[in-house]
């Protein structure tokens, strides 16, 4: 057993199952006489929902996880060899991508988990190191990528296309505008979805109180109906209430008078 094994194992289980699984596995290596693979297990982060949702992709999803890579290494040499006609056949391919590989998971988040989903998938499509992150599957936290532009692929690794004719200063600018073209389609495309998160929140919240403001309104009908037929039945037993002392009172009057 060494740490890399352990760690691909944990990191494949549910956060509500990684604490006692991490300290499983840490009272295993330390039975076994490895006190400092035991310390390294103990030191293990427990997995965010959104990291987790990431990691299943990486686990039950490969295919479409490695679709969404590719396309990003595509991006990244396409902004290196100021490609702007791939960078925006890329962009666009990227949001369809994207949406489709989250919403592998996205039923089972909250609207803040599916965020971070969205940020941890943007980071390994721009990034070359997150996604290698991402394609091991064992994240800890979200990612995110605050860079200016895509980050350059690793030395060695061969281009994905070829420059095309043109000064260097026009085909700066050309991939200046299409990196503004998708971030501001990037931009859209988040605001889009957390205005979707908000509406889905708010929707199942007014399920809610509609199922409720229901269910109070025909008990109060109930005890609105079982009111009107006490106060009926009040209303006669004080009717018979008078019509009892007037002939009580009728024969205490013919009585006879004993004084």
């Amino acid at each position: 057993m060494d740490l890399e094994e352990v760690t691909g194992r944990l990191y494949g289980l549910a956060p509500a199952d990684f604490t006692a699984a991490r300290t499983a596995e840490a009272r295993a290596a330390k039975d076994a006489g490895d006190a400092a693979l035991a310390r390294e297990i103990g030191k293990l982060r427990k997995p965010t929902m959104s990291a987790w949702a990431v990691n299943r992709i990486s686990r039950e999803h490969p295919d479409a996880l490695e679709e969404l890579l590719e396309l990003g290494q595509e991006l990244r040499d396409a902004w290196q060899e100021h490609d702007a006609d791939a960078l925006a056949e890329l962009t666009r391919r990227r949001g369809e991508v994207t949406g489709r590989v989250a919403g592998l998971v996205r039923d089972e988040l909250s609207p803040a988990a599916a965020t971070e989903v969205d940020q941890t998938l943007d980071a390994a499509v721009v990034d070359a190191g997150a996604a290698d992150e991402v394609r091991r599957g064992r994240l800890a936290k979200p990612l995110r990528y605050s860079g200016f532009a895509p980050a350059p692929a690793p030395a060695g690794r061969p281009p994905g296309r070829r420059r095309k004719p043109g000064t260097q200063a026009d085909e700066t600018a050309e991939a200046d505008a299409a990196r503004r073209r998708a971030e501001t389609e990037a931009r859209k495309t988040k605001e889009r979805k957390v205005a979707e998160a908000a509406h889905r929140e708010w929707s199942q919240a007014l399920e809610e109180a509609e199922r409720d403001h229901a269910e109070r309104a025909d008990k109060v009908a109930r005890l609105e109906a079982k009111l009107a037929k006490a106060r009926k039945r009040l209303a006669e037993t004080a009717q018979r209430l008078e019509v009892t002392r007037r002939e009580e009172r009728h024969a205490r009057q013919r009585l006879p008078d004993h004084t």
